[in-house]
């Protein structure tokens, strides 16, 4: 068993729109992050994770979610998975949890237009 307090959770900004507690569990094939959207993320363009699969839970808010060409609007317990190499962006006013398996790392995510 593995358990993280909010406290011991690490915040980085990913942009001025999109700031990210990592729960850090020390597993390599799954991890989550609490993320707070306020805006657009990335700023332009897209991004893609090559090797991970996102699960994204909409904790609270509302926005979107743009896959490939396909816009999905977003709310409070809302849930969208997005697979390996799928360029996305996200958009809007909304706190995610988002659990990646494997585990999230920042070699494997890039930004694409």
């Amino acid at each position: 068993m593995k358990f993280v307090k909010k406290n011991n959770a690490k915040l980085f900004e990913a942009s001025k729109a999109c700031r990210v507690f990592e729960y850090q569990l020390g597993y390599k094939d799954i991890e989550g992050v609490a993320a707070k959207i306020t805006g657009r993320y990335p700023d332009k363009g897209f991004c893609v994770n090559e090797i991970s699969r996102e699960l994204g839970y909409v904790i609270e808010g509302q926005g979107k979610v743009v896959i490939n060409d396909t816009e999905i609007s977003l709310n409070t317990g809302d849930l969208v998975c997005i697979d390996p190499n799928e360029k996305f962006f996200w958009e809007g006013n909304f706190t995610l949890f988002l659990p990646c398996t494997p585990a999230w790392n920042p070699n494997q995510h890039k930004f694409v237009e």
